[in-house]
This record gives structure tokens, sequence and C-alpha cells, in this order.
């Protein structure tokens, strides 16, 4: 009444005001309920997703939060497994168990004297790298006195020389296990020399091929022919 008496409205007039005052209500309390903030739950195949990916190998690196993973094998197992993980030596001399050795990629001279059964009673090792690394098929001599492990002996009686004077050692010699006395027994090779070819030795871990021998310093074609037949790796 107040307002028709204070505006001069019809009866007809203030209705139609007041239905359109109450419906722009309802629209803005509809407006602002609809417009509230609603927690949403992620779709279940995401959280799948997502618990994967936490408890993956980012998790075991410490990337992302998640339970620790299982110990693998370590790199060096898995290089030694590509490479088949086993070599074989032939183990001589005086040893209790002489023969063929299987021992594991990376064993050293060490391992191989263990698995012949170990050095006999009062056998000089002094000049037995035992610390080497061993390479697939190479021989251990063990306790053999130079002369007859490098450069063999004369007969009896002969009146010969020496093994190297009579062009070479009986016996060829390991590139990898000679010292340099040993490889100065070999035709043309003095001091100087068997120390380069005990230098390449040191540098490379061994000889793996006689053709190796051309790589050192001061053997050309002609040498490495006389002394191809009378050394191994």
């Amino acid at each position: 009444m107040w307002v028709q008496l204070r505006c001069g409205l019809e009866p007809r007039t203030l209705a139609a005001l007041a239905v359109v005052l109450v419906g722009a209500a309802v629209f803005a309390t509809a407006h602002f309920w609809s417009a509230r903030p609603a927690s949403v739950r992620a779709p279940e195949q995401v959280v799948e997703a997502a618990e994967a990916r936490v408890t993956g190998p980012e998790a075991a690196n410490g990337l992302l939060p998640g339970p620790p993973a299982e110990p693998g094998p370590s790199a060096g197992s898995s290089a030694m497994a590509v490479s088949g993980g086993r070599i074989v030596v032939d183990v001589s001399g005086k040893v209790r168990r002489p023969g063929i050795q299987h021992l594991p990629a990376g064993a050293r001279v060490a391992d191989a004297l263990r698995a012949a059964g170990g050095v006999r009673e009062g056998t000089d090792v002094t000049g037995l790298n035992r610390a080497r690394i061993l390479t697939d098929g190479e021989q251990v001599v063990v306790g053999l006195p130079v002369a007859q492990a490098v450069a063999g002996s004369s007969p009896a009686g002969g009146g010969g020389g020496s093994g190297a004077g009579q062009g070479g050692p009986a016996v060829p010699v390991s590139l990898t296990t000679a010292t340099a006395e040993q490889l100065e027994t070999l035709p043309g090779v003095g001091p100087v020399l068997a120390q380069h070819i005990i230098d390449y030795r040191a540098e490379h871990g061994g000889y793996r091929s006689v053709d190796e021998l051309r790589e050192v310093d001061g053997i050309g074609d002609r040498r490495f022919a006389d002394l191809r037949p009378l050394v191994r790796p």
C-alpha cells in the first residue's frame, strides 16, 4: 500500500513488479549456488595410471614419492651377462690341479691359482703377477725355470748354445706374462724393445692377439715376421 500510494501504481502494475523482483531473486540465488567451489574426483583410470607412474623406476631413483623398488642387478653384472660372463684359461706348471679352468670374466691370476688347487709348496712365484686380470684363452705357467719355460735347454753334451742363440725359444713366449729377461731371449729383442712390449701390455691390459705386436714401437713388418712363430698372446 505504501508503494502504491507513494508511486501511484496500479495494483496490476505493482503485482507484475513483485513477480519480476521475486524472479530476479530466484535467478541470483540459483546462479550463486551453481558457481560455488566443489571437489571433483578423478576418473578411475587416471588414478591407476598415476599410481603406476609413482611406483615405477622414477620412485626407485627418488624422483617421485612411492615405495622403494626391488633391488635389481647392478650395471657390472649386466655387462658380464652380455659378454658371456665366463672365460677359459689353462693353468700349468707347479700347481696341485693343472689343467683347464673356467672362471668368471674379470678374474685375476690369483683366482686361477686357487681354482687349480693352489701353488705347490716351495714354488717361487716372484715373477708372477697374481693381480693381473686374465683374458679368455690364455695360459698361466707357474714355477717353471726360465730355461724350461721360455728358451729351452740344450741337449746334454751337445755343446750348443742357448735357445735364443739357436734362433729363438723352444716354447713360445707369452706376451702377456713374460718378464723383460724372457722377452730378451727372442731374436732381435733387446732391453729397450722388451720394455716397449711390456709398456704396451700395461697400457692395454695384455695381448689378446699376436697381431697386436705390430703396434709396439720398434717392431716393423720384418721383425714381426721373425717373432710371430716364437710368441703367443
